[in-house]
């Protein structure tokens, strides 16, 4: 999308979903998306489009993506659409032994055995980046996500949105963590996936930053600082440039000019995509809140240090919703009716109340919601239904009835 036909602030959405292919009884990884492409584009590009929906692969051959083909207009009805492709994939992959598997990270992968670069087309994009950062680690191997891109137009809009999106950025796993398990042990994080994601380029520091990113607010600033620091530390392993595009930024949000949109990565993947469109719906509403001013202007907004915010995100990583915030200028900026110290889980039930419940959507994603504020992120879930330390056998059985809860499009809550 060029810039002249770029689309305004929240006039349209783009959702991208992330999802395992596993072994139908053992749920080990199975590395064939390429075979599952090949079934329905005859061959192996890494893209297929498939009318509203298309479908990708992102590195990982054990991974398949879904994502909107294209802005879509509004956020509702999406799940539905993502659904009845999962359920196609589902029959796909059924005769081949395979299903789908929800959830951020694989629960008992070993990444270094099990990984398998996809081998097809752009493989020099992804051979490069495992010759520098070697991708089988579970920052690169295991880690599947919900993406949202927002569009924009021209420099203040921009400004705008990557000003609100900054303060968003932290309070994500306290909402969306979906990864309490790594290697068959609980994790010391709730969401182990942003643990490993924020460390899978240390080779190059600036690739990922803070992952709340600086204080760049126009396009000439965000590609002449933050994005041309990232290419000249990359420059004497990548002396030829095939990794000199601004999506090799691995920020928890990262400007696309080339589509004219800042793209969300920081959410787990949550059981079904119902679940997750009714969390990015949350994480757009508060977005949309603080773009509009409602309570804080946004030349407050950009004051905020990425240092501080990247605190409260490293908090949420460990703690998810139970993570305490303590910066009275935040809550106050989200409309936070108290000082701190605030759980987030209280912090977002305050945004589905204020920002969400009013949306003509809500009807859609309130069983998801109210799931969450009543018993937590899906990490919280999937550890209350596993217990603390559980067997290998007990870890196939709660996670096979997440797999369950994905081809049925069915909300996962604890027993009882």
């Amino acid at each position: 999308m060029s810039e002249k036909a770029a689309l305004h602030l929240f006039e349209g959405y783009g959702i991208e979903l992330e999802y395992m292919i596993v072994d139908r009884e053992t749920l080990a990884v199975r590395p064939i998306a390429d075979k599952l492409m090949e079934q329905v584009g005859g061959g192996y590009d890494r893209e297929v489009d498939l009318g509203e929906v298309a479908w990708s692969n992102e590195l990982a051959l054990h991974v398949i993506e879904m994502k909107s083909n294209g802005p879509a207009p509004k956020l509702t009805g999406l799940a539905s659409k993502f659904q009845a492709n999962v359920r196609r994939i589902e029959d796909l992959l059924a005769p081949m032994g395979a299903r789908l598997l929800p959830t951020a990270m694989h629960p008992f992968m070993d990444p270094y055995r099990e990984m398998r670069l996809w081998p097809h087309e752009d493989d020099v994009i992804y051979k490069t980046f495992d010759r520098i950062f070697d991708c089988r680690g579970h920052g690169w191997a295991n880690l599947q996500s919900t993406h949202i891109n927002l569009p924009f137009s021209g420099d203040d809009e921009f400004g705008r949105l990557h000003a609100a999106i900054r303060l968003v950025l932290p309070l994500i796993p306290g909402l969306a963590a979906s990864s309490p398990f790594l290697e068959g042990k609980k994790a010391p994080n709730l969401d182990a996936r942003l643990d490993v994601y924020r460390g899978n380029a240390k080779r190059v520091p600036s690739v990922s930053g803070r992952v709340v990113p600086e204080r760049v607010f126009t396009r000439a600033e965000y590609e002449g600082r933050l994005l041309q620091s990232i290419y000249d530390d990359l420059k004497p392993l990548d002396p030829d440039g095939t990794l000199a595009h601004e999506w090799v930024n691995a920020r928890g949000c990262i400007a696309r000019f080339d589509r004219m949109a800042i793209e969300i990565r920081l959410l787990d993947i949550q059981e079904c995509p119902a679940a997750d469109i009714a969390v990015a719906a949350t994480v757009v509403a508060l977005v949309r809140a603080l773009v509009e001013e409602r309570h804080c202007d946004t030349q407050a907004q950009r004051a905020f240090d990425e240092n501080a915010l990247s605190a409260i995100l490293l908090d949420g990583i460990r703690d998810a919703d139970q993570a305490l915030i303590s910066d009275n200028a935040l809550l106050a900026a989200f409309g936070f009716p108290s000082k701190g110290p605030a759980r987030q889980r209280d912090v977002w039930q305050h945004v589905i109340e204020s920002f969400v419940a009013s949306d003509p959507g809500y009807r859609e994603w309130a069983p998801a919601l109210a799931l969450y504020v009543e018993h937590g992120t899906l990490a919280r879930r999937i550890v209350s239904a596993t217990g603390p330390a559980p067997t290998h056998a007990r870890l196939v059985h709660v996670y096979d009835e997440l797999a369950r809860c994905l081809t049925d499009g069915k909300l996962f809550a604890p027993a009882g």
